[in-house]
C-alpha cells in the first residue's frame, strides 16, 4: 500500500513537471518564429480551446474518478461507468461544435482563420476517448503520465522541426492531432491491460453523470476567467498584437506561479493529518521573501525578462508584466491558504467559493471597463490583481474564521 502511494504521488509530480517543461520549450520558440499576428492567432484559439477542453471535461475528472472508486474492482461496472462517460463527452463536444460555429461568426480572428479553428477543436473531439478519471481511481497515476508524455513530447518534437514561420502554422494543430491520435491507440492498450471491456452506453446513466459533474464543472469554469476569459475578451475588443503582447507577459506570469504548486502539494499531505498552521506561518516565513525578492527583481529587470525568453518583438509586454507582479506576491499566499489550509479542514465548499467570488470580481470589472469604453491591457491587468487580492483576502478571512479548527 505505501509503495502505491509513494508510486502514484511520484507520477503526480512528474506529470506536474512534464505540464511545465513542454508549454515553456515551446513558448520562446513560437514566439521567435512566428510573428506577432501568427503568435497571437495561436495563444488566442488556445484560450478558445482551453474552455472547449473545460466544456467537454465538464468535472468529469472529479465525479467519474469517485465513481470509478467506489466501484471497486467490479470491472464489468467500471466499463459501463467509463462507456457513459465517453458517450457524455461525446454529447458535450457536438455541442460545443455548434458554440464554436457561433464564435467564429462574430470574432473576426477566427473567421479570418476557419481551418486553424476547425483543426484545433478536432483534438478536443478525440480527448473525449481519453480516460484519465479511470486511472485515477484504479490509483495508476503512471498510465496518464506516460500519455501525457508521449502525447506533448510528440508534438513538441516535431513543433521545433516542422514549424518555421507563419507559412507552418497549420502543422500545430495537425501535430496535436496526430499526437492524439497514436494516444487513442495507447488507450485501447492500456483499457486491455487492465481488462475493462467498453459497453454500448446508457441514455439515462450518461444523464445521470452529467448532472453528478455539474457543480464540479461550476467550480473549474470559474478559474479560467482569471485567464483564458481576459485573452477572448482582448481578441473581440482590441487590436491582434495586444493578445500576443497580454499572452507573453501572462506565461511568464503563469510560469512562476507553477513553482508555487510543488509547494503546496508538498504540505497538503501534512496538513491533512495534522492539522498544524505553524506549518503554514513557517512556509509563509521562508517563501514569502523570496517570492518578494524575485518580484522585486522582475520589475527591475522586465524589459531583459521579455526579451531573453520571448524575443525582441515583445518587447513593449514590459509594462504589463511589471503591472501583473503583484499576482505574483498575492498568488503564493492565496493558493497556500487554499486546498492546503482550508482543503486540510474539509473546508472544501468555502474554498471553491472563495474561487468563484474573485471570477466574479474578475468579470465584474471587465464588465465594467467594457461598458465605460475603457478596455486597455493597463486596466485589465490591475482587474486581474484585485481579482486576485480578493481571492487571498477571503482565503484569509475563512482561515481566520475556522482558526480554531487548526491545531
Amino acid at each position: 500500500m505505501n509503495y502505491r502511494i509513494v508510486k502514484n504521488t511520484s507520477m503526480l509530480y512528474l506529470l506536474n513537471v512534464a505540464k511545465m517543461i513542454f508549454p515553456f520549450l515551446t513558448f520562446p520558440y513560437l514566439t521567435r518564429v512566428l510573428s506577432v499576428d501568427g503568435y497571437a492567432l495561436v495563444m488566442y484559439v488556445r484560450a478558445l480551446m482551453q474552455y472547449m477542453q473545460i466544456w467537454v471535461d465538464f468535472g468529469f475528472m472529479l465525479s467519474a474518478t469517485k465513481h470509478i472508486v467506489n466501484a471497486g474492482k467490479n470491472m464489468e461496472k467500471i466499463g459501463h461507468l467509463v462507456s457513459d462517460t465517453i458517450l457524455a463527452r461525446l454529447v458535450l463536444a457536438f455541442i460545443g461544435g455548434f458554440i464554436l460555429v457561433f464564435a467564429v461568426i462574430f470574432i473576426p480572428l477566427l473567421s479570418q482563420n476557419i481551418l486553424y479553428t476547425i483543426l484545433s477543436f478536432i483534438s478536443i473531439i478525440i480527448s473525449c476517448f481519453f480516460v484519465d478519471y479511470l486511472f485515477r481511481g484504479l490509483e495508476a497515476m503512471h498510465e496518464i503520465t506516460i500519455r501525457y508524455v508521449v502525447l506533448r513530447g510528440l508534438a513538441t518534437v516535431f513543433t521545433f522541426v516542422l514549424v518555421h514561420s507563419d507559412e507552418d502554422i497549420l502543422l500545430i494543430p495537425c501535430l496535436d492531432i496526430i499526437s492524439f491520435l497514436i494516444c487513442i491507440v495507447l488507450v485501447r492498450w492500456q483499457l486491455k491491460k487492465y481488462k475493462i471491456k467498453l459497453f454500448w452506453p446508457r441514455i439515462r446513466t450518461t444523464l445521470f453523470h452529467l448532472k453528478d459533474s455539474f457543480t464540479y464543472f461550476i467550480s473549474n469554469i470559474a478559474t479560467t476567467a482569471f485567464g483564458a476569459l481576459n485573452t477572448l475578451l482582448i481578441g473581440i475588443f482590441l487590436p491582434v498584437a495586444s493578445v500576443a503582447i497580454w499572452t507573453v507577459a501572462m506565461q511568464i506570469i503563469s510560469a512562476i506561479q507553477m513553482l508555487f504548486t510543488p509547494i503546496n502539494n508538498g504540505i497538503y499531505p501534512e496538513m491533512v493529518r495534522n492539522k498544524r498552521w505553524g506549518l503554514i506561518k513557517k512556509t509563509l516565513l521562508i517563501f514569502m521573501p523570496l517570492v518578494l525578492i524575485g518580484s522585486l527583481l522582475l520589475y527591475f529587470f522586465a524589459p531583459l525578462a521579455i526579451r531573453i525568453v520571448a524575443g525582441g518583438k515583445y518587447i513593449d509586454a514590459d509594462y504589463l508584466l511589471q503591472l501583473l507582479l503583484p499576482v505574483l506576491l498575492l498568488s503564493f499566499p492565496a493558493m497556500l491558504l487554499g486546498w492546503p489550509s482550508l482543503g486540510a479542514i474539509n473546508k472544501v465548499k468555502q474554498t471553491s467559493f472563495t474561487t468563484i467570488i474573485a471570477a466574479l470580481v474578475q468579470c465584474g470589472g471587465i464588465g465594467i471597463l467594457i461598458l465605460c469604453g475603457q478596455f486597455t491591457l493597463c486596466a485589465l491587468a490591475i482587474v486581474r490583481c484585485i481579482s486576485e487580492g480578493v481571492l487571498f483576502a477571503t482565503r484569509a478571512w475563512l482561515c481566520y474564521k475556522y482558526r480554531k479548527l487548526f491545531n
